[in-house]
């Protein structure tokens, strides 16, 4: 009954982070205190050990590796040391070394010269038993860069390497192959360790030398799914607290978007980006995939936010100009990630700290005298009672606040979205989009010709006599919805004895943990009806090309509004017929039924015993015909 895409996470996020972007020690310790403050938020297995997975986010403390790489017998080179966090078989020896192979041959096949491979100490009697029994064997590969690459085009490379990694892992397959990190500058630990452990299995974070500009941490709580190592927090670029409620939706959009995506950042390596989302991982680990391609393709971490999970803009009253035309960008490029969501991001320059628009989970920082900047999703889970609190506050519903860590310099809500409004002219270039709604004014035809065409398409709908009575008779009458008692005893509308309305073919899935906005007039300062069409453009542009759209304030269409539509729209649409031929009275009721796109000759012929149950069958009007005329 497992299925890797119900995966969820609920958890507890928050970073700290030094604002001159100096590695500090006292980074790191404040970062694994306020971790083990948090272990409330993660579950706990009977055996009082094993955790959901937490872990930490940090710079590559290069004067720990340096010593390292001179332990192999190698005289380290200029440059940063670079740093390869890796999962991989612990039980299978002969998968290991396969999966060493692929390691090495990949970094060595980007122009990197590898040191060698060091075996991350650990104590497993922190460990419980179940953590322990699908423990990984945990190793760093150490290499350089002979050809001196900037920063950004060594990031760029070092990611297209893990892409290549986890391809061939997955055709080789070995599972449990996993890359943790493989960055110029980032290093995670993690585990299924409990949060309190996480420094007494992993004894390097322990060392003085351990110093960090920006530590992201994380404690796991999974809902309904299976903890794994590999799914501990954080990611490779983020922690996510919450959870995607339309996950399964923004997943089949990035299918779509990889259709047309492209990008000269990746060059001849674009075929290795996709697909972005990776199999197997949550929620959380689906968002991570999307917001790193954004900034691997030149974007920074702000603006990934803002594209990803951006502030509710459309009904605000009060929002400037400048950032209603930024969001307005946004929407027309690429669909939002919509749920519950504090974020700890970090994408080598930029350390971030943001909400979902409906502020569903929080985010407390402090701002502190000597340059500290501690965010969380409780208030006082950072111990700083020995330093001057400069700051304190909240961040609001859809806001975010950063560090940029190369300029040494703090941006609040406001100011971070005035400088990312600045880079571009959204407002000129939202004159691209096509407003439907005025183009598609106009008379509407006749609905029903007579009373029995009015019962026919009643009836086809699968409207009974008690949904006309008790659902749309109070509510045109009266301006009121139904109320009923919890619970639906009705059979699903597949396996129904009943001719069942088309609506009833679809279900929304349980919200694990919180419940979105679902209601566009009682929540309509964070939700709206408006649709996009045409938006499936190359998302890793930023230029005018992408707000090329077509916007409706409504999903719903009259008659006449879609006779004027596909005028308007011409030769740019394909119609897909999904219509199903009736069978023929006097015919066995048990036929199969397709498409007429789709139908064949053999397929005519063959039985299907669920046709009889569904609505294939022709439907009566009869339950309809007591329906008085209003």
């Amino acid at each position: 009954m497992y299925r890797s895409e119900f995966e969820r996470d609920a958890c507890g996020v928050g970073l700290v982070v030094s604002i001159d972007g100096k590695p500090r020690r006292d980074v790191v310790t404040l970062a694994l205190e306020a971790l083990k403050a948090v272990w409330h938020r993660g579950a706990v297995d009977a055996d009082g050990q094993t955790g959901d997975g937490a872990g930490i986010l940090i710079d590559a403390p290069q004067d720990f590796f340096r010593d390292c790489v001179i332990r192999t017998g190698h005289t380290p080179k200029d440059g940063p040391i670079f740093v390869g966090q890796i999962f991989l078989p612990r039980l299978d020896l002969g998968a290991q070394e396969r999966a060493r192979v692929i390691v090495e041959s990949e970094i060595i096949r980007a122009g990197f010269v590898l040191y060698g491979w060091r075996q991350v100490p650990v104590n497993i009697d922190y460990l419980g038993e179940k953590a322990n029994a699908t423990r990984p064997e945990i190793e760093q590969a150490l290499f350089h860069d002979p050809q001196g690459r900037d920063e950004e085009t060594v990031d760029r490379d070092l990611f297209i390497v893990r892409r290549r990694i986890e391809k061939r892992a997955l055709a080789s397959n070995i599972a449990e192959l996993y890359v943790c990190s493989l960055s110029a500058q980032t290093l995670i630990y993690k585990g299924m360790f409990l949060a309190q452990q996480i420094d007494g299995f992993y004894p390097d974070l322990t060392d003085d030398r351990f110093t960090s500009c920006v530590a992201i941490y994380h404690q796991r709580y999974s809902t309904n799914t299976f903890p794994q190592w590999r799914l501990a927090q954080p990611f490779r670029m983020l922690a996510h607290n919450g959870e995607i409620n339309t996950f399964k939706g923004n997943v089949n959009w990035m299918k779509s978007h990889e259709i047309r995506m492209a990008h000269e950042a990746f060059g001849d390596a674009d075929a290795d980006v996709k697909p972005i989302v990776q199999p197997s991982g949550s929620d959380s680990a689906a968002l991570d995939n999307v917001f790193e391609v954004l900034v691997r393709a030149g974007r920074a971490a702000p603006m990934a936010k803002a594209l990803l999970v951006p502030e509710a803009w459309a009904k605000s009253q009060t929002m400037k100009p400048a950032h209603r035309a930024l969001y307005a960008y946004c929407n027309a490029v690429m669909e939002p990630w919509d749920g519950p969501a504090a974020l700890a991001m970090f994408d080598g320059r930029w350390a971030v700290a943001g909400l979902d628009r409906n502020g569903l989970r929080p985010l407390r920082y402090a701002l502190t005298e000597d340059g500290l900047l501690a965010v969380g999703s409780e208030t006082g889970m950072c111990p700083l009672d020995d330093r001057k609190i400069l700051e304190r506050g909240r961040i609001g519903a859809g806001q975010m606040i950063a560090v940029d860590t190369h300029e040494g310099r703090l941006y609040h809500h406001d100011e971070l979205v005035d400088a990312l409004a600045a880079q571009h002219p959204y407002e000129k270039w939202l004159e691209a989009v096509i407003d439907l709604d005025r183009r598609l004014e106009g008379p509407e035809p006749r609905l029903f010709e007579d009373r029995a065409d009015l019962l026919r398409r009643q009836a086809a709908a699968g409207f009974t006599l008690e949904d006309l009575e008790l659902l749309l008779a109070p509510m045109m009458e009266e301006g009121k919805e139904a109320l009923g008692s919890m619970g639906d005893d009705a059979p699903l509308a597949v396996l129904s004895e009943q001719n069942r309305s088309l609506a009833h073919y679809f279900k929304q899935n349980f919200s694990q943990v919180t419940n979105p906005p679902i209601d566009p007039l009682r929540e309509g300062r964070v939700m709206s009806l408006a649709t996009r069409f045409k938006n499936l453009g190359n998302i890793l542009a930023q230029d005018e090309t992408q707000a090329n759209v077509y916007v409706l304030s409504s999903p719903i269409l009259t008659n006449g509004m879609y006779a004027r539509l596909r005028r308007e729209l011409g030769d740019e649409v394909v119609e897909i017929d999904c219509t199903f031929p009736a069978p023929k009275q006097g015919r066995s009721r048990g036929r199969r039924c397709a498409p007429r796109s789709t139908r064949s000759a053999r397929t005519r012929k063959r039985p299907c015993a669920r046709a009889a149950r569904t609505s294939c069958s022709p439907m009566s009007a009869n339950r309809l015909s007591a329906w008085p005329a209003r």
